[in-house]
């Protein structure tokens, strides 16, 4: 594999996990626009405790999880608390002041950034997002994902079917943050460094709509969107001069004639019924 594909391999699983650490909270009705916090905390959760602290490079990655994890279920207690919008507001008002912090602290570097000794393959990236599609998957059959399901169409008559709102979106947030912080710690090791710019506005928009675009209703949804938002701009670089408007267009598009995303329940019922006549997809 060239340098280059190796590259847009990594970045894309990267943005695939990162997809799913807010897919599973929009899975559960809640919309986070505080992603490039969470990615922040794991990616400079990895770097001190590898650079600083000299743990191995899983044992590093583990830990960012589990510090994103952690700061997820702590904040989704006072942000459960908003509802539409201003919960919008209420996460991307945590990215900002994580920001703030990283900016602000000699320790993690401030605004010069810190640099990582320890590294990681792409094909350790490859089998991270491997795990993480199938683990999503898998959660989403499950009876809680049934239950996020169930919170996200309509939180009224899910709690009178005996579902428990509140604890499955507390969960909801602490695995997203989880998942983000993955896709954080990742990023910091294959990149070799990492830098507060990066983790700005701009990349929590992208993340939500990378989720939006690609339909909340399916995990296939995350997959689809991170993908798009991922390879399509790659590919429209042999138009330099047209290639933003060209995909401006497409984004546009799409939000109208797949306000639900691209893929959702009805289209893949349909598309299972016709791979497989007389049965139903589960």
């Amino acid at each position: 594999m060239s340098g280059y594909l190796a590259g847009i391999v990594s970045i894309l699983g990267i943005n695939v996990i990162f997809a799913y650490g807010i897919y599973v909270t929009a899975a559960s009705g809640q919309l986070n626009l505080g992603g490039a916090g969470f990615q922040a905390i794991g990616a400079y959760g990895c770097a001190i405790m590898s650079s600083v602290y000299g743990f191995s490079v899983w044992t590093s990655i583990l830990i960012a999880m589990a510090i994103g994890g952690a700061i997820g279920f702590v904040i989704a207690f006072p942000i459960l608390r908003t509802r539409g919008v201003y919960m919008v507001l209420a996460t991307f008002a945590f990215a900002e002041v994580v920001a703030g912090i990283i900016i602000n602290s000699e320790f993690l570097g401030g605004a010069v950034g810190l640099p990582l000794s320890d590294y990681v393959e792409v094909n350790a990236i490859i089998a991270a997002t491997l795990l993480v599609i199938l683990f999503v998957f898998y959660l989403m059959s499950t009876r809680v994902g049934l239950a996020m399901r169930a919170v996200h169409d309509d939180e009224s008559v899910a709690d009178l079917m005996g579902v428990n709102n509140r604890a499955i979106q507390v969960m909801s947030f602490a695995l997203g943050g989880a998942l983000a912080g993955l896709s954080g710690a990742l990023y910091a090791l294959y990149f070799g460094f990492v830098e507060v710019q990066y983790f700005n506005a701009l990349l929590s928009i992208f993340v939500l709509l990378y989720v939006l675009i690609g339909g909340t209703q399916t995990a296939w949804g995350p997959l689809f969107g991170a993908s798009f938002f991922t390879l399509v701009p790659e590919a429209l670089r042999i138009g330099e001069d047209w290639r933003f408007f060209i995909f401006g267009v497409l984004i546009v598009a799409m939000m109208i004639f797949r306000p639900e995303g691209i893929v959702t329940r009805d289209a893949l019922d349909r598309l299972w019924l016709r791979l497989a006549p007389g049965t139903r997809h589960g």
